[in-house]
């Protein structure tokens, strides 16, 4: 009879094959057998439960080094594994930028014994470190290279296309796009009303959006660059993906997917404001119709925290970005119990996705050989967002008061239970991801 370190019990697995009602069992940080009985050293019962792949969310600020009073790798974390994620990509748009080789150490270092999920950072693009940046990409800890077209939080921009051109001959790893045209937003900075925030999708138009999404398309394929354009906030660039699908990969997020700005603005004021920014209704119908034809890859939350002091600043002195890596699943589950999609095609987006679009080794699926990563859920499980469950610095969410359904009960990192039933473990276990070796050379 096999030995293992943790055996799950009594619930439905969800394998590369489908559900089956089976044990898994876990020896050394790895899935080592399916539907195989034996000792184990701890067992934990999901009867009634569902047993996902670990969610990846492979877009976070988690503002270490530099702006630690909105967050911090550790605070960050804790968010993540209280909402079911298992493992993260962080941003490089902190003080100092992730822009070098030291900066990454840096960040790796800072992570070690701290982050309760895995992760990796990447490094940001500038017109100063394009050359280096096939080399920057391949150092452990690294998730790839993030570009930022227009203007966020940071410093980080590099809009001109020799130089954007420069950074896509630098290296092989598919890169992050920030797709807002810099040019278009400063033109249209008029169109901004101060105190009403409403007016942050008139500025930052669709417009804006597109130019960016079509430009960088254009010089990917001449660089013979794979992309993955994040957060898409229009129907229109999601339809422009579907024609470069051998280059091009797509992010939404569950805040472009619930909210509409007819709503949102008036309710929620700056916390509605992110950039790109919360659209309309038509707009969100939209993502939606392309979300049922597959386009879209990954779900990332974009969580971008900021205090709620800095938000209460008048519009458009107030910082864009929303907490959300631990609403991500939470808001997702409910969409599948409301019959938008199915839970197949969450684990696509929120697992599988994030595996292939960027070539992590050993995660993303529930199979032998690979890490111990599971996020249990229970699907009928019905409560209320609250401030107060909320781990991150902010301190707030957008989602206060909505009533969800489906609830993220148990987070296990490669073995480590990081989470059961809203209880964080005994220690941060959190290692940086590896991918593919292939990749790195």
């Amino acid at each position: 009879m096999a030995t293992f370190d943790l055996i799950l019990t009594g619930g439905t697995v969800h394998t590369p094959g489908g559900p089956v009602q089976a044990p898994v069992g876990v020896r050394d940080g790895r899935i080592a057998a399916i539907g195989d009985a034996g000792d184990a050293g701890r067992t934990i019962d999901c009867t009634g439960l569902d047993i996902l792949p670990g969610v990846i969310d492979s877009q976070v600020h988690f503002r270490e080094p530099g702006l630690v009073h909105k967050e911090d790798l550790e605070s960050g974390s804790r968010a993540a594994v209280l909402g079911g994620v298992t493992a993260v990509f962080e941003m490089p748009n902190t003080n100092p930028n992730t822009d070098s080789a030291d900066a990454l150490a840096d960040k790796v270092a800072r992570a070690r014994h701290r982050m309760w999920c895995d992760h990796a950072f990447y490094v940001g693009a500038t017109a100063g470190n394009a050359e280096q940046l096939g080399e920057l990409e391949r150092l452990p800890g690294a998730a790839g290279v993030k570009i930022f077209m227009g203007s966020s939080t940071g410093n980080l921009l590099i809009d001109g296309d020799r130089d954007l051109a420069r950074v896509l001959a630098s290296g092989r790893r598919r890169c992050a796009i920030h797709a807002e045209d810099e040019g278009r937003m400063i033109a249209r900075q008029g169109e901004r009303v101060e105190g009403d925030p409403s007016s942050h999708p008139v500025w930052r138009d669709d417009e804006s959006a597109m130019i960016a999404t079509r430009r960088i398309l254009s010089l990917a394929r001449a660089a013979g660059r794979p992309v993955h354009v994040l957060h898409i906030t229009t129907p229109a660039e999601l339809a422009l993906i579907a024609e470069h699908r051998d280059i091009a990969t797509a992010e939404v997020t569950p805040q472009h997917l619930t909210l509409a700005g007819e709503e949102a603005y008036p309710r929620l004021g700056t916390h509605a404001q992110m950039n790109p920014p919360i659209r309309s209704g038509a707009h969100r119908d939209g993502l939606w119709r392309w979300l049922s034809q597959g386009i879209p890859d990954v779900i990332g939350s974009d969580h971008a925290p900021h205090t709620l002091e800095e938000k209460a600043k008048t519009y458009p002195a107030s910082p864009s970005g929303m907490p959300g890596v631990q609403t991500l699943l939470p808001l997702m589950l409910t969409h599948v119990a409301a019959g938008r999609l199915t839970l197949q095609r969450l684990i696509e987006l929120t697992s599988a996705g994030p595996q292939r679009v960027f070539g992590i080794n050993g995660k993303g699926r529930i199979a032998v050989g690979y890490d111990a990563d599971f996020t249990v859920v229970d699907l009928k499980a019905r409560w209320t967002v609250t401030r107060e469950e909320q781990a991150t610095r902010a301190g707030w969410s957008p989602f206060e008061g909505d009533e969800m359904t489906g609830k993220p009960l148990g987070t296990i990192v490669r073995g480590h239970v990081a989470m059961w039933d809203g209880q964080l473990g005994e220690a941060a276990a959190g290692e940086t991801v590896r991918f593919e070796p292939f990749l790195l050379r």
